[in-house]
């Protein structure tokens, strides 16, 4: 069977997944167009393993990267961390933002010069060099999901506007910088909490001859739960729905189960989508499959409620590599079926 499911709908009436779609859908097509019109000496996705020339496969991700920034940042608004399109090239990692300023310079499309300024902005030959971190260490530090858990992302039937949050947000940050500021160098604090604790458990699974049996995930419940907290709170102080209570609900009912650590709204937040780490057995994953089929959201807990569909796990989960190169014929069923 085919790798991959028609839905038999057109795009423009899919409903939002919040699971970083447009990202993925853009970084794709760039690297698409790049890997077509540039010659293998400027731009190649070759695995740098066998690759006779890893720093190529590194600047042609580089150069991806910005392209692709460039590229969802202005249909987005010029908003949004860049988090998803920098997990799109490079899969999982630890990500601090390029500055904002940065995508100015260019101008706007079909403006005098835009494509001149676009790709030295893209190549960093006009003297603006890019500030993103993207952390992809070397095993021992690196920030991965352990063995013994893994991410499930769930769908839910009811789509949020992402741009209109994260502007909204934006200018609370501006009116308020000190509540803001606040808050937000809490959830820095507890990320790199959570970061480390990842990191900690990966470590001791490889020191254990057993792998993950035993492990205890206490730690790393109370950090989602603190980072939790403070979404919450910043949802409260700004007005967006980021944690909205219909989330709130059902992550609170899916940390119940048995062999979940925890989960988050991801990305800019919303009613679109959640995402939870659980303990990577069959039993965990059927349980939890039963509690979502039959979630309702309790009304009576708020009146004025959205509501909110069916929720759906997804047949996903992390996944340490980016972008690759693909063989087309693996397409093939798939085209014929559209």
């Amino acid at each position: 069977s085919s790798r991959f499911h028609n839905f038999a709908i057109p795009l423009h009436t899919a409903h939002k997944t919040g699971l970083g779609s447009s990202a993925a859908l853009v970084t794709a097509f760039t690297a698409a167009l790049l890997t077509h019109y540039l010659p293998p000496s400027l731009f190649s996705l070759t695995n740098p393993n066998p690759n006779p020339n890893p720093s190529l496969h590194a600047t042609s991700l580089q150069r991806l990267h910005n392209l692709a920034q460039a590229a969802h940042s202005a249909a987005q608004g010029k908003v949004g961390s860049g988090f998803d399109v920098a997990s799109a090239v490079h899969g999982s990692c630890q990500y601090r933002r390029f500055s904002p300023t940065l995508l100015q310079s260019p101008g706007a499309a079909g403006s005098p010069s835009f494509s001149r300024k676009l790709r030295a902005l893209v190549e960093e030959t006009d003297g603006q060099v890019w500030d993103t971190e993207i952390g992809k260490q070397a095993a021992a530090a690196a920030v991965r999901v352990p063995r013994g858990l893994r991410l499930v992302m769930c769908d839910v039937d009811c789509g949020s506007k992402t741009p209109g949050m994260v502007k909204t947000v934006l200018r609370w940050r501006a009116e308020k910088p000190g509540e803001a500021g606040r808050i937000w160098a809490g959830l820095q604090r507890c990320n790199e909490g959570f970061a480390a604790e990842l990191v900690r458990l990966a470590r001791e699974e490889e020191e254990e001859e057993e792998g993950a049996e035993g492990q205890d995930y206490a730690a790393l419940a109370k950090c989602i739960a603190e980072i939790r907290a403070l979404i919450r709170e910043m949802s409260e102080a700004s007005g967006v729905p980021i944690e909205p209570e219909q989330q709130t609900q059902l992550l609170d009912a899916c940390s119940k189960v048995p062999g979940v650590v925890g989960g988050v709204v991801p990305g800019a937040g919303g009613y679109d989508a959640i995402a939870l780490l659980v303990e990577n057995k069959p039993e965990v994953i059927d349980t939890l499959r039963t509690v979502l089929a039959g979630w309702k959201v309790n009304e009576e807990v708020d009146s004025d409620a959205v509501t909110i569909g069916k929720v759906s796990m997804l047949g996903v989960r992390e996944e340490m590599e980016g972008v690759r190169l693909e063989d087309p014929e693996i397409y093939g069923d798939w085209i014929k079926s559209c």
